[in-house]
C-alpha cells in the first residue's frame, strides 16, 4: 500500500499544479476583462439612439426657451445665452444684430420669460448629428408699466450636434394650416 501512495503522490502533485495553472490563467483573464470593461465605462459609454434622442430634445427645448426669455435689465447676458445655445447661421445672425437688438429691448423695457409646455423631436439623424423639434411654450411679456401679457406659441427648430452638445441652428413659428370644415 505504501508503494501506491508513493507513486500517486507525484501524479497528484502534477495534476494539482496543472489545475492551479488553469485557475490562475482564468483568474488573470477574467480580471483583465473586468478591468477593461470598468475602464471603458468610466471613460463614458457611447450614447445609444435613445440617449441621443433625449439629449437632443432636452437641449432643443432649453435653447428654444432661452431664445424666448430676455430681460432688458440684463440684455447682454440674455444674448450671450442665445449665442451659447446656437450654431451656424442662427449664431451668426445673433452676433451680427446683437447691438441693434439690445438697444431695441432696452428702449422697450420689457421682460420676456418662456416656459416649455411640451416638446418633441420630429426628426433625428444620429449619424448626421441633426434633429428637428417642435416646442409648445407659454411666453409672458411684462412691460415696464402695465399688465403682463401671456401667450402660447408653437415653435419649430433645427439642431446640430457639436463638440459642446446640441445647438439650435434655426427657429421659427409652426405654420398653422386651415382645419375648418364646411358645413
Amino acid at each position: 500500500m505504501a508503494d501506491y501512495h508513493e507513486q500517486s503522490s507525484p501524479r497528484l502533485l502534477a495534476i494539482s499544479i496543472a489545475v492551479f495553472a488553469v485557475a490562475l490563467a482564468c483568474a488573470a483573464w477574467f480580471g483583465w476583462s473586468w478591468h477593461t470593461a470598468a475602464s471603458a465605462a468610466s471613460a463614458g459609454p457611447a450614447q445609444g439612439p435613445a440617449q441621443q434622442r433625449d439629449a437632443a430634445l432636452a437641449a432643443g427645448e432649453q435653447a428654444v426657451q432661452n431664445f424666448n426669455t430676455l430681460d432688458y435689465r440684463h440684455v447682454n447676458q440674455g444674448i450671450d445665452l442665445w449665442l451659447q445655445s446656437s450654431a451656424g447661421a442662427l449664431h451668426g445672425q445673433v452676433q451680427r444684430s446683437r447691438t441693434s437688438f439690445a438697444q431695441q429691448v432696452e428702449q422697450a423695457k420689457t421682460v420676456t420669460t418662456a416656459r416649455v409646455l411640451d416638446g418633441a423631436l420630429t426628426a433625428l439623424s444620429t449619424k448626421a448629428g441633426t434633429a428637428r423639434l417642435i416646442v409648445a411654450l407659454q411666453i409672458t411679456v411684462t412691460p415696464a408699466s402695465g399688465t403682463p401679457v401671456i401667450k402660447r406659441s408653437r415653435l419649430q427648430g433645427q439642431l446640430i450636434r457639436t463638440a459642446a452638445g446640441w445647438r439650435l441652428t434655426e427657429i421659427g413659428q409652426v405654420p398653422v394650416s386651415g382645419t375648418g370644415s364646411a358645413g
